[in-house]
């Protein structure tokens, strides 16, 4: 064999044999990722300078760094996605093991995993070379598993006991386990049961990703104050303190959020928004707490995000517009600010509620613009409630029945429908009828609710049936119901009952009108046993398993009203009204109204005097 050739075999065969360099997740993004212009804003070569922040925390999950446990508790708009996605390409590439992927539910893991994986494979060449194409046959490349030489990565959800106990694990990510029920199929915690999977490595890696929720609720809250804590800490550009950027410390002109600026707790210096990249690249985490050797815990704030991402002045506007929403502030600190919220009250006062009930001007007063209804089915009778809803969903009670009767027969359903025909009259003399209106379905008539609501979708009357958790949104996507022999399906709208309880309740505290506050009128309908239903429950923390878990109890036996106007509110949001548009038609009706002249009352002609001869005739 001449020498060139003997040369090129002795180093292709040094090179096989040679182990691969050590990478930390952070290195590998750095050399390999690539952003998809499908599922990224800044597509092309990943950059962990873009955010430093990260860096730490994406390390911690490497191959080479003894903890096992990291915990990232953290706002909106800061790359977290993208730290785990990288964590998941470096798993793929780097170190190939069978790898766990949890979202809260599984529609949340196909999702994740056709509009954030899929384009992450296909964008970021060692992957597409290691992960095949999900059309060829036996590829082992499919929506909820990924196979790799070496390893595979399984999607699930946390609802899917299944998913959570098959086979064993060495690396798992958690992603917003504050959305995790609290128990599985009665099997107990989601993240219990998927760390026991765990336990057979020894080098196992295990990521925990949350917005936060509720104070001593909170699964990410309660996993962050067990680590060590570390906040990430920034120099001052004057003189160099190091802190970490808090809320209190950034401060505004009074009505000019383009102002805001970060106040130095040290020097008090004012520092601008542009001064952020570069005090962010000169960062480092510190912990602020003594934890065990094997968690680490990370909290870092939507005030971090990078400069061209979610700014400051953003920030302070979206907060000028939550502060005086309990419901709107409560989002804005779990998202933003990266913390819990706290409750400050479980229940409300009904007597304080009877008390504050106003007189209107009209049956529909000034303000509410639109009509909806909630209907709630009992045994013998079914009850509803009419609310008038205006901007910022400012509320106005205009009306309760009660219509008694069997759900099971016939003619309670036809004097509901024919309820459904009235109208109310505004200031301005015009007639308002409900425009959107729920109907539970969730009792002992359910057929009959679907039959009702058949056919009705035109006039916005819709099925739905209240299901109790955490995190549930107010109305979810309709599923399709069919009665009887009647192939036609019925949509079916999933309410989140505890999300529109907790909503209505601080609504329920408000003191002044405004955006949210709640009208009731005087009338004899809204009597103190009405108000005595409306805050006929409270919010209770209770441990299954050793868990905390946040329950809806009864104080007495009737809550009909409460439920009526939890429908309404689900009937409001599936209307969506455009409300700019409707002040401003409700605007224009009122000016007509008072610009059209009062209409004059039409003269007689003189009357003739009548001849002698008519009057004979006539007679």
């Amino acid at each position: 064999m001449p020498p060139r050739e003997i040369e090129v075999y002795e180093s292709a065969f040094a090179e096989g044999w040679a182990a691969e360099p050590i990478l930390t997740v952070s290195q590998w993004a750095d050399a390999h990722r690539m952003l998809s212009s499908k599922a990224s804003s800044e597509a092309g070569h990943w950059r962990t300078d873009r955010t430093p922040y990260l860096r730490e925390i994406m390390d911690s999950l490497s191959a080479v760094d003894p903890v096992q446990r990291v915990v990232f508790m953290k706002g909106a708009q800061i790359g977290a996605t993208e730290c785990g996605n990288n964590w998941i390409g470096y798993i793929i590439h780097h170190a190939p093991g069978p790898a766990l992927m949890i979202q809260p539910t599984m529609e949340l893991a196909k999702r994740v995993s056709k509009q954030r994986l899929a384009p992450m494979i296909e964008a970021t060449t060692v992957l597409s070379e290691r992960v095949s194409e999900p059309r060829s046959r036996d590829s082992g490349n499919t929506t909820f598993v990924k196979e790799f030489p070496g390893g595979l990565l399984i999607l699930t959800g946390s609802n899917s006991g299944a998913g959570l106990r098959s086979m064993p694990i060495r690396f798992l990510f958690c992603d917003e386990i504050d959305e995790y029920p609290g128990d599985v199929d009665g099997q107990g915690d989601p993240i219990s049961l998927a760390e026991k999977r765990t336990a057979t490595f020894a080098r196992r890696k295990i990521f925990l990703v949350s917005t936060p929720t509720i104070m001593d609720f909170s699964r990410i809250e309660r996993e962050f104050k067990r680590s060590d804590q570390r906040r990430y800490y920034v120099p001052c550009p004057g003189c160099g303190n190091y802190d970490w950027i808090r809320w209190e410390n950034i401060h505004w002109d009074e009505g000019v959020p383009e102002s805001v600026m970060l106040a130095c707790a040290e020097c008090g210096e004012l520092i601008p928004e542009g001064r952020k990249t570069e005090m962010l690249a000169r960062g480092e985490w510190r912990p602020t707490a003594v934890g065990d050797a094997r968690t680490r815990g990370y909290h870092l704030s939507g005030l971090y995000s990078p400069v061209g991402w979610n700014s400051w002045e953003a920030i302070i506007r979206e907060f000028i517009s939550a502060k005086d929403d309990p419901f709107k502030l409560k989002t804005w600190i779990n998202t933003i600010l990266g913390e819990t919220w706290e409750e400050r009250g479980e229940t409300v006062n009904d007597s304080v509620l009877f008390a504050r009930r106003e007189k209107y001007s009209a049956e529909v007063p000034p303000g509410a613009l639109v009509l909806t209804a909630g209907v709630d089915i009992q045994d013998d009778r079914i009850e509803l409630e009419i609310v008038g809803w205006g901007p910022g969903e400012e509320s106005w009670a205009v009306d309760y029945r009660v219509l008694y009767g069997s759900p099971g027969e016939q003619p309670v359903w036809t004097a509901l429908s024919d309820f459904f025909e009235e109208s109310y009259e505004n200031e301005l003399k015009e007639k308002m009828r409900v425009s959107a209106a729920c109907v539970d379905s969730g009792g002992h008539f359910t057929q009959n609710v679907y039959h009702f609501c058949r056919g009705r979708r035109a006039r916005r009357i819709f099925a739905i049936k209240g299901m109790s958790g955490v995190g549930r949104p107010i109305v979810s996507s309709p599923m399709h119901r069919r009665s009887g022999r009647n192939r036609r399906p019925v949509d079916l709208f999933m309410v989140g009952v505890d999300e529109a309880k907790g909503l209505l309740y601080s609504r329920l505290r408000l003191k002044e009108p405004g955006p949210g506050y709640c009208h009731f009128p005087i009338r004899p309908e809204f009597s103190e046993e009405y108000f005595s239903q409306l805050a006929a429950e409270k919010i209770m923390t209770r441990y299954s398993k050793g868990f905390p878990r946040r329950e809806w109890v009864k104080t007495r036996p009737r809550n009909e009203a409460l439920d009526c106007r939890i429908y309404a509110l689900a009937a409001l949001q599936l209307l969506n009204p455009t409300w700019p548009a409707l002040v401003r038609r409700a605007a224009k009706r009122a000016a007509q109204t008072m610009e059209q002249p009062k209409p004059e009352v039409p003269r007689l002609p003189p009357r003739r005097p009548l001849r002698r001869g008519w009057i004979n005739a006539w007679r």
